[in-house]
């Protein structure tokens, strides 16, 4: 399923949440620059959400604060594992 990511790049601390309108938020601490923040957003998606790098695919908007990724999970599973991996 393709969900739209908001990006914040270099933000005091990395973390994701899913907005009302199904909307990922993610803050990395990475900045902006050849591909550092994209990376990281790709790898804390991972994480968060109990997947394998490379099943998080960057679909569109490599340069831009709104990004399109690829995910082989639905709103529920997205939801219901950002629950269980809030500290």
């Amino acid at each position: 399923m393709r969900f739209t990511v908001r990006a914040h790049p270099r933000a005091a601390r990395a973390r994701v949440a899913l907005t009302a309108d199904d909307t990922l938020e993610v803050w990395v601490t990475a900045p902006a620059v050849e591909g550092r923040a994209n990376a990281a957003i790709l790898t804390l998606l991972a994480e968060r959400l109990g997947l394998r790098t490379r099943e998080v695919v960057l679909v569109r908007g490599e340069r831009a604060r709104q990004k399109l990724v690829e995910l082989p999970l639905d709103t529920a599973a997205v939801r219901q594992a950002l629950e269980r991996a809030a500290p």
